[in-house]
């Protein structure tokens, strides 16, 4: 009879280098019998013999064809972490060992070779996991013995300055690690749940100097637009848009273009996620009282050319805002609106007066993050139109692109991600729209050929850089 194990528990059985090494991946244990596929080309018995002294278990080698095993490896367990230093093959069950000093180092260089942006650890009764966010989506990564678990936590708490007695209560600390001569910072949150502390590690602290605005996915006319907005001297830029979607990026990108010796830059951030030479950035406080509407009265306090706000969150902090641009200073931020247009409603309800928000106001822009399709093994194939919503049907689109997978994207089928926006230029139409409160101006994007989210998403669809699924919200979704 074999062993109800899950595809993570099996994974766990060998490690990442015994998988590499030996070419071999496990498919099933039956009474007390790991079965492992083997490259076929090589010596069954000898290979049986050596894995029964490594692994310590009784093995059953089923052949496999050269190939398609390199795939199932690579899937399971991507060579970039395999090329990283961690503990040497042995019959560890676990691919992480808590008990190794280095172990959140190992940790974090696994993440940071899979472009992670944060790291899940997490316990569900007697289940333990790490689940990393590689472009925007969670993956499993690791099992984790339940008894090593607190120590786990205990030594992240440590590294982070957190309270170890404390099981209760969140808590938020930072990680300062130093790789390959550059910083990178974690910001460390610890939520206690029914099970167990979760814990979540949010890789930050990149150097903004690669960041570059003509790379971040602006059509040349929304940039266009974008750099007019900019150059002035005065008003307030918004990019409004979900948690994770780009925005905080786009924003250095916007400071790098304006960071020159004759401009004082401000910030407040939380948290600060990028470092950039010339730009004085504040890390928010809240505990303490270094509120975004307190860190912006002091600023108007520091002769300041140009404030950047992390968010708009509340009323009063938008309200300084606006006093901010009145008073003659390019004020850019962020707020979570779905449409470039719906930033001014949301304003509104804040409590901004229509008629100062049409005086203040240069550009709204939207942004979301797609995935991409990876080009190395993306796949063209017939498209059924009955799988586009209903007011597309009739669009002259007869193939499209689906994701595969290979080893370059680890068999995800996409590699990296692309951002779309929607880049609204307040004129003096908009003005007028602004003040007579209107909740839409689709004529006037029409008019105007301003794209919106949605015509965007459909054209790096139609230009095979993505998938149906990965468009298909802001199809239906377009306001």
């Amino acid at each position: 009879m074999a062993d109800t194990l899950n595809i993570s528990e099996l994974k766990n059985q060998i490690t990442i280098q015994q998988a590499w090494y030996y070419k071999i991946i496990p498919c099933k244990i039956e009474e007390g019998v790991l079965f492992l596929n083997y490259d076929k080309s090589k010596n069954s018995e000898e290979l049986k013999n050596e894995l029964e002294i490594v692994l310590g278990k009784k093995i059953k080698l089923i052949p496999e064809e050269a190939l398609t095993l390199e795939k199932l490896i690579s899937n399971y367990y991507p060579k970039s972490q395999a090329e990283i230093n961690l503990n040497s093959a042995s019959n560890e069950t676990y691919r992480l060992n808590v008990n190794d000093s280095g172990f959140l180092e190992t940790l974090v260089k696994e993440a940071k070779s899979l472009n992670s942006s944060d790291i899940h650890i997490e316990t569900y009764g007697e289940k333990c996991r790490v689940r990393l966010r590689v472009d925007g989506v969670l993956i499993d990564r690791h099992k984790l013995n339940k008894a090593e678990y607190p120590t786990l936590i205990n030594k992240i708490k440590i590294a982070a300055s957190c309270d170890i007695a404390e099981k209760r209560m969140p808590q938020d600390g930072r990680i300062r690690f130093k790789f390959n001569n550059s910083n990178l910072d974690i910001r460390v949150s610890i939520l206690p749940t029914l099970y167990g502390e979760k814990i979540v590690l949010r890789l930050l602290g990149s150097d903004a100097s690669h960041i570059q605005i003509e790379k971040l996915g602006f059509t040349k006319e929304e940039l266009e637009r974008y750099e007019l907005a900019v150059k002035k001297p005065n008003g307030i830029i918004l990019i409004s848009g979900p948690t994770g979607s780009g925005k905080t990026t786009t924003l250095y990108a916007t400071l790098k273009k304006l960071n020159k010796p004759t401009n004082n830059i401000l910030t407040i951030e939380d948290p600060i996620e990028y470092t950039l030479d010339g730009v004085n950035q504040v890390q928010l406080k809240e505990e303490i009282g270094l509120t975004y509407t307190e860190a912006l009265r002091t600023f108007l306090r520091q002769d300041p050319d140009i404030i950047m706000l992390g968010e708009i969150r509340d009323a009063q902090t938008a309200q300084m805002a606006i006093r901010a641009a009145l008073t003659g200073h390019l004020v850019l931020s962020t707020i979570h609106t779905n449409s470039a247009w719906g930033t001014v409603s949301r304003l509104v309800d804040m409590g901004v007066a229509p008629y100062l928000l049409a005086s203040t106001l240069n550009l709204s822009v939207a942004q979301r993050l797609l995935r991409v399709l990876c080009p190395h093994c993306k796949q063209q194939t017939e498209l059924d139109k009955n799988e586009l919503p209903e007011n597309y049907r009739k669009l002259n689109i007869n193939h499209h692109y689906k994701a595969v997978g290979c080893n370059q994207c680890h068999f995800t089928g996409f590699k990296g991600r692309k951002a779309i926006y929607e880049v609204i230029n307040i004129t003096k139409e908009l003005t007028e729209e602004i003040k007579n409160n209107s909740t839409t101006i689709d004529a006037y994007l029409k008019t105007n050929k301003i794209d919106k989210l949605s015509e965007n998403a459909l054209q790096l669809f139609i230009q095979g850089e993505t998938t149906l699924e990965e468009i298909y919200p802001y199809l239906i979704n377009e306001n």
